[in-house]
């Protein structure tokens, strides 16, 4: 069942959003070469408790840490560690969310480490770029799917490939509500857009093909190919008068 949210509670949701998008922020300012993952998580941590928030991710589902960080040929579900230190030249998605007043906020960024390559580089601005494409189809009328078809229709215009296994979702009392929202589709297709939906829209793009393999770990999923992959996510509110992005930096 989709839950469609009042203006008071996408009001709640926008204040939860705004530390999400203040916390990220912070973070991707603080990712250099030379920090490791687990400081950046720890960092995450204390901002929570400083602003007196719930880290959204951490024990959901049993994930060990308040952030997922994932370098590289990583796509999403990446586990922090003191032991894994960036290097000049990495790409690390950064997928964060919390809980404030009962309400989550949820979004992702990837950032490039110090001197990144060029290709490294165009692949996150086509993964960016996606995801506005996405958003922009999120208005009443429209239908679910029309947004999975603007962020494919792009990326693969690109040659770049969408990951079909992980999937954005509906997002308000709790991190995962319905619907889910794929990143690709078939336009005028899946159930049509409400005012009061609120969504979060994360594509996953791979420079190389779209196909995933989940590490031991449970958790960490990559690229089959070891190609680079980058992510971004916005949680968003379908309005009257469009799309409104909650978590806007």
């Amino acid at each position: 069942m989709i839950i469609l949210k009042s203006e008071h509670e996408i009001e709640k949701m926008r204040a939860a959003c705004r530390t999400v998008a203040l916390i990220l922020d912070e973070m991707a300012r603080l990712s250099a070469p030379g920090i490791t993952t687990g400081e950046i998580n720890k960092f995450a941590e204390k901002r929570c408790k400083e602003l007196k928030v719930v880290p959204a991710f951490k024990g959901y589902n049993s994930f060990p840490a308040c952030v997922c960080i994932s370098v590289n040929d990583e796509i999403i579900h990446g586990i922090p560690s003191h032991k894994r230190t960036l290097c000049n030249g990495d790409i690390v998605g950064l997928d964060f969310g919390v809980i404030q007043d009962g309400w989550y906020g949820d979004a992702a960024c990837t950032v490039g480490i110090g001197t990144i390559s060029e290709g490294a580089r165009k692949l996150m601005e086509a993964t960016n770029e996606s995801l506005y494409k996405g958003i922009s189809e999120c208005r009443e009328g429209n239908h679910l799917l029309d947004i999975g078809y603007a962020i494919q229709n792009y990326v693969e215009g690109l040659g770049y490939s969408v990951v079909r296994e992980f999937v954005g979702h509906g997002i308000g009392r709790a991190l995962h509500e319905e619907p889910q929202v794929p990143n690709v589709g078939v336009k005028g297709k899946g159930q049509k857009l409400k005012a009061g939906m609120v969504l979060a829209i994360e594509p996953m793009i791979n420079a190389g093909n779209h196909k995933v393999k989940v590490l031991d770990d449970g958790w960490t999923a990559v690229t089959e190919d070891h190609s680079l992959s980058a992510h971004f996510e916005h949680t968003v509110a379908i309005t009257p008068d469009g799309p409104e992005i909650l978590t806007v930096r």
